[in-house]
Order: structure tokens, then sequence, then C-alpha cells
């Protein structure tokens, strides 16, 4: 694959989108190639959070969030070849809350594919979600690049099956923000063996695209056996959300980068914390000009996959702008503005 030259606005700007452009976090990622008429392009929506009030009453703020993503997918040119939703439909993985969340992606223009969330997973353990979606983790191969998506919220039988009285008690554990009660994530035996099988059958030199809602790094409880199967490819991404704010890291061989949500976005102010936090040693800590704001450090996102790794382009709602770029000297990912300390902008510390 060879990088291209054209960015974030060259899509946008003969559409309706432009006027949109800035106001929700729509990733549009560019898999470029040596024969341009190979190039092809899909888009990523991620932690829509759809939650019920009451009947047919839902949050509106995350309803409208996802609308309007839709809604600007809808208008991209050139129209991206499909569309990944990379999980946490639901807020407390009800049927109400999957149904509602199905139906405002319905009217998406493109093939639709999904990756599971927690919060979408815990309360009857996928079983609806399968029924509106189909298997948790699958691959499949698109112009010459292989798919893989994973269900990387898993974690151990002991917690999922034996400590909760309730199914409903178990997803509120697992859907409280930043909780304790909850319990590491992981992929697991049985989907690792999948996954080397899947791998098998490849060439080494096949790209890899990597869709899980965890981010596969070292706090998830076999993320480096993971790292493992991975590590002969030469061109390895590996694209998450779940973390809700812009997060990139390199290991080895594989580029890690997290699209945002159009829900809420983290971080929360650091008096919220209940939980050790463990993000990236490369990643700039977002800068949130007001954390009472639920649009604030929302954004729409560029990504440009073709030289093997993950470049990204951030319009941040109200904030300030973004630019991930991989670094051929010091072989990682870095902010284009903020990566030395002494550039950042401190956040706002009333709160």
């Amino acid at each position: 694959m060879n990088k291209i030259n054209r960015g974030r606005r060259n899509f946008v700007k003969n559409t309706g989108a432009l006027a949109l452009a800035s106001t929700l976090p729509i990733s549009l990622v560019e898999l470029a190639f040596a024969e341009s008429s190979q190039n092809f392009s899909f888009a990523y929506i991620s932690d829509a959070h759809i939650q019920q009030i009451k009947g047919a009453s839902f949050v509106r703020n995350w309803d409208r969030g996802l609308i309007r993503a839709v809604a600007e997918v809808n208008l991209l040119t050139p129209k991206p070849d499909f569309v990944m939703f990379g999980g946490d439909l639901a807020q407390l993985g009800s049927k109400p809350e999957l149904d509602h969340g199905a139906e405002i992606m319905s009217a998406l223009k493109h093939k639709l594919y999904h990756v599971m969330g927690e919060h979408d997973y815990y309360l009857d353990l996928g079983e609806y979600w399968e029924k509106l979606f189909g298997p948790q983790y699958y691959s499949f191969d698109h112009k010459g690049v292989h798919f893989i998506v994973l269900n990387s919220i898993k974690t151990y039988d002991e917690w999922t099956y034996h400590r909760w009285p309730s199914n409903e008690q178990r997803m509120l554990e697992m859907a409280d923000l930043d909780n304790p009660n909850g319990s590491p994530f992981m992929v697991g035996d049985e989907q690792r063996k999948w996954l080397k099988s899947d791998l098998d059958k490849l060439a080494k030199s096949t790209p890899i695209v990597v869709f899980s809602h965890s981010p596969l790094q070292k706090i998830y409880k076999d993320a480096e056996q993971i790292q493992g199967l991975l590590k002969p490819f030469s061109k390895v991404s590996v694209i998450y959300g779940h973390v809700h704010q812009i997060q990139y890291n390199q290991i080895g061989n594989i580029s890690f980068n997290s699209v945002m949500a159009t829900a809420w976005p983290w971080p929360y102010p650091s008096s919220y914390a209940q939980a050790q936090q463990y993000l990236p040693k490369l990643t700039v800590p977002m800068n949130r000009a007001d954390p009472f704001f639920e649009r604030d450090a929302t954004g729409w996102q560029f990504i440009n996959i073709a030289n093997g790794h993950v470049d990204l382009d951030f319009t941040l709602y109200d904030n300030n702008e973004r630019t991930v770029r991989f670094n051929a000297k010091t072989k990682r990912p870095e902010d284009n503005a903020y990566q030395a300390e002494t550039s950042r902008i401190p956040p706002q510390s009333h709160y």
C-alpha cells in the first residue's frame, strides 16, 4: 500500500456534509494501494449508548448523536464501501435499547458490520445482539485487506456466572462508569484458537485490520497473546472504541488507534475516578475545555491507514483540532502539536 496525500476535507468538500464536518465523531478510513483503482474507504461510528428511560422514551442526546452520525455518513463522498459500528449500541443491553439503536442504524445507505461492546453483552451475554447482528466474532476480506472483528469484552467465568444475583445486576456492575467492581476484559481461549486458525490461512504480507471494542493492550488480560498472533504480519492496525477519547499507541508491528463516541466524551474529571487509569504511555490526554458540556471534545475524525499505520485528523467541537501521525524516526504514532509535555494545554481544575 502507498501513502496518499488526500486529507479529510477532500472527502467532504463536494457534499452537503461540509457544514456538518465538525459536529460529531465520524471516522473515515481510507486504504490506498499502488493501483489507485483498488483504493477504498470505510466509515466508523462507535459508542452510541442508546438508553431507555421508560416505554418509548429514550435519552434524547444519545439518540440525536447517533442519528446525526448516520446522516453524516450518508452524505460522504466518495461513498464508503461499508460502515463499521464499534460497539456499545445500547447502554444496558435491553431489547428496547438494541431495537431502537438498530432502527436508527437502519437508515444507513451502506453495508453495515458490528462490533459487540460490554454494554451490549452483559445483560444476556449477547443472545439478543446475535439475533439482530449475527456472530460475536468473525472475519471478512475486502479488496485485498483482511478484516477481523473480535468480541474483546469477555471476562472470567467466575465473575460472569457466579458473582451476581441476577443478570440485571451483572449488567449494572459492568456498565457503571469507572467501576472497580467491573472485571478486566479478555478475548478468551476459544476465540484465540479461532483467531489463530483464521490467521494461519493468510500470507504474512496481507494487510490486517482488527476491530475490537476494547484496545487489546496490556491492561486486558490476554492482550499479549493476541498481539503474538498478529506479530508475523507486516501491516497490522487495531481500531477500537470504548474509551470515548483520542488514544494511540505502537506495540511492535501493530498500530493502535481509538475512535471517539457519539454519546459523550472522556476523560472525566480526575476527582471522579474510582479506579486507577492505565492509558497508553504515548497518548496525550485530551484537554477538556468544559467537562460539563456533553459535546466538548467530540468531533469528526479522518483516518488514513494507507502507509500500514493509522494516521488521524480530529476536528473537535469547541476544542482544539488534533492530528496524530506515525513518526517514521521514532517508529510510533505521535501528536503533531502536543506530544511534548511542554506543549500541552493544562486542563481546567475548577471541578
